[in-house]
């Protein structure tokens, strides 16, 4: 076994957390996994991972160990690919983050088409709508939506997602339907705090090149997308929220638009990755996806 494949089962076992999972991800009996790893402990000179009955983890030493192996396999593979010609070749596995509800509208659905065109690459699909720690999750690349922290990552626009303003039916035929911001006066709004911050936003539109805000009142405080919108359908307020995430409640008659010359701002959609020298083929591939998939999936 060359110290390349050693790199490539050390990386599988941090990744799974688990020697029985690794074991049945490369295809390989348990024992090999766990002679790989001793006989690159041995070569390195350092213990490499922490073992308990239940989890594998890397210590201080691994954790460092780990990232260097991923850019050694990313460039050994890059160098293999080199003369290939076609994308569909390129191979490899990477982890990706993306919001909750984009997550499960947008990106899963979609999934089955990339790997359909590039069948040696597989994903693992992280959905959350909390900020992961890309380096200590091992994570190759996130999407995210919003004005990003200055985090010290590459950041990559995909354009700009579109938000809209709407309420129920029931909601409406209780507060009567704004036409503009100066109907506002009596209405409520379901609240939303940032899970990172806990900061509500106001209510905001656009007049001009001027971006407006205001706070309305509201009977209830969410802190996740699914709630929002779950709190707007059951007549509790008028929400801001982007376009695509409601588009089958307004279809159904479930939700209505509303006030449309005065939305939102548009919220940046950018994809993040760890801070690399270069990305490898089956991450910028899936990047470029992912991408071209956003703008399609949210244009107006």
């Amino acid at each position: 076994m060359d110290r390349i494949d050693l790199f490539r089962i050390f990386v599988r076992v941090v990744d799974c957390a688990s020697f029985t999972r690794a074991a049945d991800t490369l295809a390989l009996p348990r024992s090999s996994v766990s002679a790989a790893i001793q006989t690159l402990e041995a070569r390195v000179g350092t213990r490499l991972l922490h073992r308990t009955t239940r989890r594998v983890a890397p210590t201080h030493d691994g954790t460092a160990f780990y990232e260097r192996c991923k850019r050694l396999i990313a460039d050994v593979e890059d160098a293999e690919g080199l003369f290939r010609h076609s994308d569909e070749q390129a191979a490899g596995h990477i982890r990706v983050d993306v919001p909750g509800r984009i997550g499960r509208l947008i990106v899963a659905p979609a999934l089955p088409d990339f790997l359909a065109r590039h069948p040696g690459i597989s994903v693992t699909l992280g959905v959350t709508d909390r900020a992961v720690n890309m380096v200590e999750d091992r994570v190759d690349c996130a999407l995210r939506v919003g004005t990003l922290s200055d985090s010290g990552l590459i950041a990559q626009s995909v354009g700009d997602l579109p938000l809209i303003n709407v309420a129920s039916p029931d909601y409406l035929a209780r507060h009567g339907i704004p036409l503009s911001p100066e109907d506002l006066a009596g209405h409520e709004a379901v609240l939303y705090a940032s899970p990172s911050t806990g900061r509500v936003e106001d209510w905001e539109w656009v007049e001009g090149d001027q971006v407006h805000t205001m706070p309305l009142p509201g009977r209830v405080t969410v802190n996740s997308a699914e709630a929002y919108i779950a709190c707007c359908l059951a007549g509790l307020g008028m929400i801001q929220i982007p376009a695509y995430d409601v588009k089958a409640d307004m279809l159904a008659g479930r939700l209505v638009d509303l006030m449309p010359d005065h939305r939102p701002e548009p919220m940046p959609m950018t994809l993040l990755y760890p801070h690399r020298q270069h990305l490898s083929r089956r991450v910028q591939l899936f990047a470029g996806w992912l991408g071209g998939l956003m703008r399609e999936a949210t244009a107006p």
